[in-house]
């Protein structure tokens, strides 16, 4: 294969692509957008034609709103063509494949076209889940193709995967990273492990979420409203499930567990499989985590009672969580005092301590303090702007001062969710597991930490990327959490990427 120029593909040059559903229409809008001619092809009959007709009238919409000129539209609509045979690819200089996630047929695909085009012509897999190591084990120049994997729907979504198998060229990966970015897109390199980043990283924000349903910890319309309305997630870990799809999300966790040689770290949910076993899918079969049939109740998060005020509030040293309570308590004209916090304590409500999680259970870390009234808050992604936070009491905290800590929390202009007594409660755990998930991606190669964070905000639009996020809560603090979770479980699930052990060690974060 001839050596090719770490640049972006002219655009004079012909992008085909094959399959036309939901993916390869995205990607072919997007490459015609940008100003090349693209050929069309499917093994469906009309298909890519049906394709090209709903693109072309898509961005007239798009025209219509402004979104784009309508010349600009226009043109974009007639660079795309539908091809009629595999044979028609030939002049391609870049075949992007969005065909079934299936190996056999990807490696046929490939096979064939490599007969057909130039020795100079690029390959790109938009698989998700498929090694691009395995599909270029088929070709004879192997070093000729990578993911280049979008993110649906393609010509929304910022981020493409540029994914490098054992042969892909270096200089074919930084064309198709140049490419993409001329897209538009926000490209980042991986190395092709089972889930690249984004499947990879993502898949404790389910986890958690299924483990913490599974020890009773609440249910699952509270656990939602929490991870948005304190973790500022756009949507909850159960209602992302069920608009995924849960035999889907579930063949993808699986599908990790099972290529990290069952890793107990990617453990699948009991929870999830009776679902998927009862044809509970989701959104799409009327049922999942939610009801979604007609005449449903929508469940609503368990949120506190109004509590009475206490007597006395004191507000405890400068973490961002005390800073925060003083700031709203005073914008709210609630009377405090302060003082200087000696054991990390943030706050006193009349008996109550508060403490924010460090991910031991609420008993355990009573018993250890010696303050039976301790009460756990959780994280939140800005303490300032949010409007919902989850607590956990200690077995041997009282009632009444229970209602207290909510109190003060309430005057501070928040909703208060209960949470049994778990380890980590729930936005800290998770953005721990998140963060600690992205570390090992970084530290085993196959991504850098700042696409780590670029591909977790992008590519499934999480508030921060999770190790910026584990920086900005303080690597220590994250490093303790997992210790404590570790801990509690003794399972390998928790262990401690060493990554983040080695940065703790010497008193820097992930990103310097």
């Amino acid at each position: 294969m001839t050596t090719v120029l770490s640049a972006t593909l002219s655009k004079d040059a012909l992008v085909a692509v094959v399959g036309a559903g939901a993916m390869g229409a995205g990607i072919a809008q997007v490459a015609a957008v940008a100003g090349h001619r693209v050929l069309l092809l499917d093994n469906r009959p009309q298909a890519a034609e049906q394709a090209i007709e709903g693109l072309r009238a898509q961005l007239d919409k798009l025209a219509a709103k402004g979104k784009m000129t309508l010349e600009a539209a226009q043109a974009a609509g007639q660079r795309m063509q539908a091809a009629t045979q595999l044979s028609d690819l030939a002049d391609a200089a870049l075949v992007v494949e969005a065909i079934v996630e299936n190996l056999v047929a990807k490696q046929t695909l490939f096979a064939d076209l490599e007969a057909l085009v130039t020795d100079e012509c690029i390959f790109g897999s938009n698989t998700s889940s498929i090694s691009i190591t395995a599909i270029g084990s088929a070709l004879k120049q192997p070093q000729r193709l990578a993911g280049l994997h979008f993110f649906n729907p393609a010509p929304v979504m910022a981020l493409v995967e540029i994914v490098s198998g054992l042969a892909t060229d270096a200089q074919v990966a930084e064309t198709l990273f140049a490419t993409a970015t001329a897209w538009g897109k926000t490209a980042v390199h991986a190395r092709s492990t089972p889930g690249f980043i984004v499947n990879r990283v993502a898949r404790p924000y389910y986890a958690e979420a299924l483990r913490l349903r599974t020890e009773g910890a609440a249910d699952c319309a509270t656990l939602d409203a929490v991870m948005r309305e304190s973790g500022g997630f756009r949507m909850g870990p159960f209602e992302l499930m069920d608009m995924i799809g849960l035999d889907v999300n579930f063949a993808v966790t699986r599908s990790v567990w099972n290529a990290y040689f069952n890793d107990p770290r990617y453990l699948p949910s009991l929870i999830q499989q009776d679902l998927v076993d009862a044809g509970y899918l989701g959104r799409k079969s009327g049922r999942g985590y939610y009801d979604y049939r007609e005449g449903a109740a929508k469940p609503q998060p368990q949120t506190e009672p109004r509590h009475t005020a206490p007597v006395r509030i004191v507000v405890c040293g400068d973490a961002p969580a005390a800073q925060a309570l003083a700031a709203r308590l005073q914008a709210t004209n609630v009377s405090f005092d302060l003082a200087v916090s000696i054991d990390g304590r943030i706050a006193e409500a009349d008996d109550a301590v508060l403490f924010v999680t460090d991910g031991r259970s609420a008993t355990q870390r009573a018993a250890e303090g010696g303050i039976a009234n301790t009460v756990l808050i959780d994280l939140a992604l800005d303490y300032n702007k949010a409007t919902r936070v989850a607590l956990a009491h200690a077995g041997q905290c009282s009632e009444s001062a229970f209602a207290s800590a909510c109190a003060v929390l309430q005057a501070a202009g928040l909703q208060v969710s209960r949470l049994a007594d778990v380890p980590g409660l729930a936005v800290m755990r998770t953005v721990a597991m998140l963060a600690n998930e992205a570390a090992d991606a970084v530290y085993q190669g196959v991504c850098t930490a700042r696409a780590a964070d670029d591909a977790m905000r992008l590519g499934v639009n999480y508030p921060a990327g999770p190790l910026a996020w584990a920086d900005q809560v303080g690597l220590a603090s994250i490093h303790a959490v997992l210790t404590h979770l570790n801990a509690s479980y003794g399972e390998d699930r928790y262990r401690i990427s060493p990554l983040i052990q080695r940065q703790v060690f010497q008193g820097k974060n992930i990103h310097g």
